[in-house]
């Protein structure tokens, strides 16, 4: 199970990566169109690198780094350690600082490839049938992009993107992003790798002590990750003081946690959060019972807590990705039956809404949005879907969300499901994130994205449907693999106007600065106005089929009751 990797040039599209001899770039451009005709991923080994002579070379002070020349404008840096690999008695532990001196001695001035994407992280399974284990520990990684006129000097603003999946599954590789520096080589953009699933989140109340191990092992990569890009990003054309973090999902959770953790250092000034998964964060007590099931299942349920610890940091990769993909609700006993983020009483000191609520967040510029159609989980029955999701909730709380959620007020009880439902699980953080940021005078964008991925079926915008238009039409599958699906003109050209609203948004800190001439003017969210951006698709490659319209009525004043729930929905 371990050491399976995805290769630089696992993308549909010849332009990307294809930076060795012209035999090569013929033979791969024939692969993938192959590949496109019969909807297949594409998979191309690359060619020895050439470690001495030409190509484009960064000098971290520490380290000397070759990338690949992906299309005119534009070098990815693919696979930068920020912290050393958390192996052996590091499982289960905060990220280690990268031992820069190290490095410096150990490489000398040898050019280090960077041509390639690194081992992706231990994969837990996506829940539809698969078995996950694919990857690597050693995934403490960074790639970058940059404008290959970016210099030292350059002072181009950052955005660092935080991968979805649930904090279970979820590769870098899949969410590329050389055409946004090929639209706009106005950034540096990094992607992170953090550790997934049990490997990055497994918490007992012995961690509590440092020394057997600590909590949110996977948010404090993500936190490393971000310091690291503060220390060096300056070396890659960066300014490490105009950073803007972006994530969907499960990255878009992360946003949110990193907007209200209490960490000393300024790491970003800006945040972009597409459809926060709200999952709850359990207390270190209410995962005991899928600890005990993960140790037993990994071999290691004999002794003490801290002697069933020290098992599982001796045990083989595999045996615990067995043991967290049979984490069923039967087998653990319990409803708290995944690996996620929990409340550490340190740097997540309460539930986020809460925090967000009060005030205790970040004062930086927001986007944050939805899809139309959000849901995450199957089901017909709210009080089942509820508790599902939310183990604590209780009858009195699904009674005041029903209650809410007046039939009347949908045209199906399907509809009236998939808006109750859906807001409890992601669209709620809109209006919450929103109404918080517009009454302490923060600016805040807010959306619905409103454009069906085309390969998918059915006529709904669901979950992450976004990404397939953002990201050259990914649509990803089991262990860390997505395939790759063409865009035609009118997509290609809407992908355009949404990576120029973001991107605009990471050098100003507003949406509308640099947006495509054609798009029609983001407003700031308000609570006097409520209104926000509908994100969709036009027929006409001329104009845009964004418009302005105002939060639905009831919207904020469900969400608020939904907020108000926030310690049984724990989120």
């Amino acid at each position: 199970m371990d050491g399976l990797k995805l290769r630089r040039s696992q993308v549909s599209e010849p332009s990307q990566g294809l930076h060795h001899s012209p035999f090569m770039w013929l033979a791969t451009f024939t692969a993938a169109v192959i590949c496109l005709f019969y909807g297949q991923t594409l998979t191309v080994m690359s060619a020895p690198s050439i470690l001495e002579t030409g190509g484009d070379i960064v000098d971290t002070g520490y380290a000397r780094y070759r990338g690949n020349r992906a299309n005119a404008n534009t070098v990815a840096y693919l696979g930068i350690p920020y912290a050393e690999p958390p192996l052996g008695e590091l499982r289960f532990r905060a990220p280690v600082p990268l031992n820069t001196t190290k490095i410096r001695e150990e490489v000398g001035r040898r050019v280090i490839p960077a041509t390639e994407y690194p081992d992706f992280a231990i994969q837990g399974s996506t829940g539809g049938g698969d078995a996950g284990g694919a990857g690597s520990e050693d995934c403490l990684k960074i790639n970058i992009y940059t404008p290959s006129r970016a210099r030292r000097g350059s002072d181009l603003p950052v955005l660092v993107y935080i991968h979805g999946g649930g904090y279970i599954y979820g590769n870098p590789a899949n969410w590329p992003f050389e055409h946004w520096i090929e639209q706009n080589p106005n950034v540096v953009i990094v992607s992170v790798y953090y550790r997934l699933s049990s490997f990055g989140f497994l918490a007992i109340p012995e961690f509590s002590d440092s020394a057997n191990g600590d909590f949110n092992a996977g948010f404090l990569d993500q936190i490393e990750a971000l310091r690291w890009v503060k220390r060096n990003i300056a070396r890659f054309g960066g300014d490490p003081d105009r950073v803007t973090i972006n994530g969907n999902s499960a990255g878009g959770a992360s946003v949110l946690l990193h907007l209200v953790a209490e960490t000393k250092e300024k790491l970003f000034s800006g945040a972009i959060a597409q459809s926060v998964y709200r999952t709850p964060l359990p207390t270190p007590e209410q995962q005991l019972s899928l600890f005990k099931y993960y140790a037993e299942a990994a071999g290691c349920g004999k002794g003490t807590v801290l002697e069933q610890l020290t098992c599982l940091r001796k045990a083989p990769v595999s045996a615990l990705a067995r043991a967290q993909d049979g984490a069923t609700p039967v087998a653990v006993g319990s409803g708290y039956r995944q690996f996620h983020p929990v409340v550490d009483g340190k740097i997540i000191a309460d539930f986020p809404t809460r925090l967000i609520s009060q005030g205790k967040f970040a004062r930086v510029p927001l986007i944050v949005g939805a899809t139309t159609n959000e849901t995450l989980g199957g089901g017909t029955e709210v009080p089942e879907s509820l508790k599902r999701f939310f183990p604590s909730i209780t009858d009195a709380d699904i009674a005041a969300l029903e209650s809410a959620y007046e039939l009347k007020d949908f045209p199906s009880e399907d509809l009236r499901y998939q808006a109750l439902i859906g807001d409890v699980q992601l669209k709620a953080a809109r209006s919450i994130l929103g109404t918080a940021f517009s009454r302490r005078g923060i600016e805040a964008y807010a959306y619905r994205y409103n454009q069906r991925n085309p390969t998918n079926g059915g006529t709904g915008v669901w979950h992450a449907s976004e990404n397939w238009m953002m990201f050259r039409g990914t649509n990803t599958g089991f262990n860390g693999t997505t395939t790759f699906t063409p865009l035609d003109e009118a997509e290609r050209n809407f992908a355009r106007e949404l990576i120029a609203y973001w991107l605009s948004f990471v050098r100003t800190g507003n949406p509308n600065t640099h947006k495509l001439s054609r798009s029609p003017r983001w407003p700031v969210y308000k609570t006097d106005s409520r209104v926000r951006i509908v994100l969709q698709q036009a027929q006409n490659i001329a104009a845009s089929g964004s418009f302005v319209e105002a939060e639905e009525i009831g919207e904020a004043g469900r969400s608020a009751i939904i907020a108000s729930q926030v310690d049984t929905q724990q989120n």
